[in-house]
């Protein structure tokens, strides 16, 4: 078993306009999350945010407190939001336990206990994607569906962006304090993702793309709205969207992603819009 973290620090948006490939991919993208039997995370200093991946295949692995938290627990004053896109797996809790299939997530609330891993099936391993924000409360964990989803459908294949919008882990259907999360579904020749493109103030966002097949790509864009910039992603990678920034994407095959947010607010309807015309 081991767990590997390291920081990812804030960027001015003036800085970031004169970044190159190699610096943007180095701040932003997360490429790595899921190696077998380890804990891959990244703490991020927008909004204090930690995105992370865990593949138990032989062991159990447990959620550690790496050293940036400064506490006996990981979620000792920390929420988390935890996806599975592999194979059956159980996420334990103190006492609690959690059986979490494909595309099924977890809520973990505040609270000093043990957090692990664990795949059912070493041969078909489970992968926990997740989120974690700072948390003022401590709330129930709660194993939620895509049945208990809050389920918007939107876009058209007209316009290449037909796609349900799966709100999971969010207020509406549980408490949470910052973090809310949720799985974006692309429909079959759709390749758009969250147009027009936006950017919310008050709160950060992570994306994570899989159900991307191997040789296909997805380019996320980036950047302030007049000042765009592009990254090149594969299946199963993460980036990080500073509050500063615009974050959408188009890809060369439709793909699922989950999306993730922290930050002062839990309200949807701050989103400052762009038009198309207004990008550059």
């Amino acid at each position: 078993m081991k767990t590997n973290y390291e920081i990812r620090y804030a960027a001015h948006p003036e800085d970031a306009r004169h970044y190159d490939t190699a610096r943007l991919r180095r701040d932003f993208l997360i490429e790595h999350l899921f190696v077998g039997d380890e804990v891959n995370m990244v703490y991020s200093m927008y909004d204090r945010m930690v995105v992370g991946g865990a593949m138990p295949v032989n062991e159990v692995l447990p959620l550690e407190a790496i050293d940036p938290l400064k506490a006996p627990f990981f979620t000792t004053r920390r929420e988390v939001g935890i996806y599975n896109i592999g194979g059956t797996g159980v996420v334990k809790v103190g006492d609690e336990s959690f059986e979490l299939g494909y595309k099924e997530a977890l809520y973990i609330g505040r609270g000093d206990r043990e957090v692990t891993f664990a795949s059912k099936d070493a041969q078909k391993p489970a992968l926990f994607y997740f989120n974690s924000t700072t948390a003022h409360a401590a709330y129930p964990c709660k194993k939620v569906t895509k049945a208990d989803a809050v389920v918007a459908h939107m876009g058209a294949l007209e316009t290449s962006n037909e796609r349900n919008i799966n709100k999971m882990l969010v207020n509406q259907v549980l408490p949470t304090c910052q973090l809310q999360m949720g799985m974006t579904e692309l429909a079959t020749g759709s390749v758009w993702n969250t147009m027009p493109a936006h950017v919310h103030s008050r709160r950060m966002e992570a994306y994570f793309y899989f159900e991307l097949p191997e040789d296909q790509a997805v380019c996320h864009f980036m950047g302030e709205p007049q000042e765009t910039r592009h990254i090149w992603m594969h299946n199963q990678q993460a980036v990080l969207s500073p509050e500063w920034s615009i974050h959408s994407a188009a890809a060369t095959h439709n793909y699922t992603f989950i999306w993730g947010m922290g930050g002062e607010n839990l309200d949807y309807g701050d989103q400052d819009f762009f038009d198309i015309k207004d990008l550059k």
